[in-house]
């Protein structure tokens, strides 16, 4: 019973992959960023996501010296 289950399941995904691609194409293209439609690297704002992986970066970096310090002053104590 569990073996035929598998072979219905298997063949019901197999022929179903069809419908499920996408239809349509690549979007288009951006435009020429010298008539100003637009910058060639699109429109996406790069700011806050570089603020975001520096203060995580920073947060970790501090987290390590921190450990490191601590680490140090448990060996002086002992």
């Amino acid at each position: 019973m569990k073996k035929i289950f598998l072979i219905l399941l298997t063949l019901t995904l197999a022929f179903s992959s069809n419908h499920l691609l996408a239809d349509g194409g690549p979007p288009p293209p951006p435009g020429d960023p010298s008539t100003g439609d637009g910058p060639v690297g699109g429109g996406a704002p790069m700011g806050s996501g570089i603020a975001i992986l520096l203060t995580l970066g920073a947060a970790y970096g501090g987290r390590k010296v921190y450990q490191y310090w601590k680490s140090q002053n448990e060996e002086l104590e002992e």
